[in-house]
């Protein structure tokens, strides 16, 4: 009778176990999302800013330049998710080409702080992809195969550079 109640423990020990680590797997799954969209919004606001930088005639960064960034800027935006990472990167290259360009200030406090907000939202985003694949690549998890129906998220890795303010 002792090994029925040890055994019945045991099997309601595994239950609360296996229920609490999928809670906590969809958990991070939801914050993974929300770091993804919270990077999104950051980076639409970093590529307005270079727009705006680049202006419609181009004086404050030179005719050439200005294009270069128009274009840089419009394929942030336009990228799809596979070339994201490379659009964003490209956009990241000629905004350091800008330094030691006379521009406005404004602007470019607006571009530094929405570089600045990039940074941040990649580090959060990162953290909370390594997390959730910290514990979906632990021994349980993966052998009862726990938020195996989502696919796993790839890190956001770009250069991170900026142009100083």
């Amino acid at each position: 009778m002792g090994w029925l109640v040890a055994a019945v423990v045991l099997i309601v020990l595994l239950a609360v176990w296996v229920t609490w680590t999928a809670n906590r797997i969809d958990r991070l799954f939801e914050r993974v999302e929300a770091a993804r969209a919270s990077l999104d919004a950051q980076l639409v606001r970093r590529s307005a800013a270079a727009q705006a930088l680049a202006g419609e005639d181009g004086e404050a960064v030179g005719q050439p330049l200005a294009a270069q960034l128009r274009r840089a800027a419009h394929d942030a935006l336009t990228a799809d998710d596979a070339g994201r990472e490379a659009a964003e990167n490209d956009l990241g290259r000629t905004l350091i080409q800008l330094e030691g360009a006379s521009l406005d200030r404004r602007l470019l406090a607006e571009l530094h702080e929405a570089a600045t907000r990039v940074g941040l939202a990649r580090r959060f985003y990162n953290d909370a992809v390594r997390d959730l694949r910290d514990l979906r690549g632990q021994r349980m998890p993966r052998l009862l195969r726990l938020g195996a129906r989502r696919p796993v998220p790839g890190y956001f890795e770009i250069d991170d550079r900026q142009l100083s303010p």
